[in-house]
């Protein structure tokens, strides 16, 4: 995939970003102790392997029980934030439309929380199945969001430039696990 020009900054690496997986896992923890049925719920592309960090944490570091994995596939966005979808689109596997949420606390997990469309179609989709709660989780908050969602769960607060892009770069979408700031270039 063809990346957005401009001049990017490494803004946390690999080992960084573990202990923010980690501060993150602990906050999961807290919100879900002592929860039965639990699913956590990555949204594609970044936020799967996200879910899936968080989840083996939960597990190892944390002594939950495995939760149920499944992801939602949301665009809205290219990967330069030019809008796609006025509509945001959302698309469940076949395979989980048949699972039952009901009663369950759910755990959204993306990598950017941007304008909130994304989230708001989410949580409005999720909401329809009757889970006891949904709590959200995401990488980084830009701190733009205008609509009424909010994460929970935050690993890094960013506040950029308008123009500015954060890019989430997540294995195995990605060779190297970090976050950067890109600065797009201007067209004249």
């Amino acid at each position: 995939m063809d990346r957005p020009p401009g001049i990017r900054t490494c803004l946390y690496e690999h080992d960084a970003l573990d202990g923010v997986i980690d501060d993150m896992a602990c906050g999961a923890a807290a919100l879900l102790s002592g929860r039965e049925r639990v699913a956590v719920i990555g949204l594609l592309r970044r936020g799967a392997p996200l879910a899936d960090r968080l989840c083996e944490r939960l597990v190892r570091r944390h002594g939950l029980s495995p939760p149920l994995r499944l992801d939602l596939q949301v665009k809205r966005y290219a990967d330069d934030l030019t809008l796609l979808h006025p509509e945001t689109r959302l698309t469940e596997d076949a395979a989980h439309a048949a699972l039952d949420l009901e009663g369950r606390s759910l755990l959204v997990v993306d990598d950017v929380l941007y304008s909130g469309h994304s989230l708001l179609r989410v949580l409005e989709y999720l909401a329809r199945r009757q889970p006891a709660e949904i709590r959200v989780a995401v990488l980084v908050d830009r701190g733009v969001c205008t609509l009424p969602v909010h994460a929970d769960i935050v690993g890094r607060r960013l506040e950029i430039a308008a123009g500015d892009i954060i890019e989430c770069n997540v294995p195995p979408y990605e060779p190297d696990f970090r976050i950067e700031l890109l600065r797009p270039l201007r067209r004249a």
